[in-house]
């Protein structure tokens, strides 16, 4: 039976997609959404690197039994690209995230984690041959501003923080952007638990050592609320790395990018929930620095 002719056919099948779009739209916001909060717990135990090594070996041990059994069919030439988007997408990013949240809130980390699409589209046009155009252009402008705005607005540090602290977070969102891009045109044939298991394996086997040649166990045995802290870097590493990643690679071969890149709209809406709920102070500096991202974010899927 012809397949395309029967999903033309069929509404409620169409429906029920849709229906399965939005869901995952809904659940990785409120997933990614809620990372940095997740971050922020995980620090009052941990410092940075800790954070960033449980999380993504956590997140390794959860994915890779699944991929272990495909290793025979990834082809040499993709290995140095799935190594990248180990690197780009995950190990790196879990470090400076929570390095920059010890001197910012994480709500305001929530809003520059926006401007992963801009990055997007800087590196796909320099080095991929995605199309340019001038709304392109302007949303990038636009949004780089509302980023500045962000990082000088008041209280968008913690309580003597430092400022210069987001580049951190600028500098994931970088490598968000290569990762981002690699696996649309590097990576797209293999599926989902695939890149998301070697990639994983890439970056989860080194975070591993490292996290035992430190006073990780010391410190989870000996300091107070060392359980909730854990917790929380568990549940970030399970569901806002491993689950999230394979969720979006897969919204992705469903929907396509458009409705992918809705998810960045309602991360910073979740973060800023999250940050009211934990006593942030945040003012009308921060929504309009947001508002000049995601306007920017939204030119950047204009294609025009």
């Amino acid at each position: 039976m012809d397949t395309q002719k029967l999903r033309a056919d069929s509404p409620d099948l169409i429906h029920s997609d849709k229906k399965i779009v939005f869901l995952l739209i809904a659940i990785l916001a409120i997933i990614w959404g809620s990372s940095f909060i997740m971050m922020k717990r995980g620090l009052v135990v941990y410092d940075p690197a800790q954070v960033g090594a449980i999380r993504v070996f956590s997140a390794f041990l959860c994915v890779f039994p699944f991929a272990v059994r495909h290793f025979r069919k990834v082809k040499a030439a993709k290995w140095k690209f799935i190594l990248a988007s180990g690197l780009l997408g995950n190990g790196i990013p879990a470090i400076l995230f929570p390095l920059a949240q010890t001197n910012i809130s994480s709500s305001v980390a929530g809003m520059i984690n926006a401007m992963t699409p801009l990055f997007t589209m800087i590196v796909g046009v320099s080095l991929f041959g995605m199309a340019g155009g001038r709304n392109r252009i302007v949303g990038l402008l636009i949004g780089l501003a509302g980023a500045l705005i962000l990082i000088g607005g008041k209280n968008a540090t913690m309580e003597n923080g430092n400022p210069w602290f987001a580049g951190f977070i600028v500098l994931a969102t970088v490598c968000y952007a290569f990762s981002v891009n690699i696996l649309r045109y590097r990576l797209a044939e293999l599926s989902s638990v695939v890149i998301t298991g070697f990639a994983l394996m890439f970056a989860g086997i080194p975070m591993g050592i490292y996290l035992f040649s430190t006073d990780f166990v010391q410190r989870t045995k000996e300091v107070d609320g060392s359980g909730k802290s854990l917790a929380a870097i568990l549940i970030l590493g399970v569901f806002s790395t491993a689950i999230s990643s394979v969720l979006f690679n897969r919204l992705i071969k469903m929907a396509g990018a458009l409705s992918a890149s809705s998810v960045t709209y309602l991360i910073p809406i979740v973060a800023m929930m999250w940050g009211f709920y934990d006593h942030e102070n945040l003012g009308l500096i921060h929504l309009v620095g947001l508002a000049a991202i995601l306007g920017g974010v939204y030119l950047i899927n204009n294609r025009r």
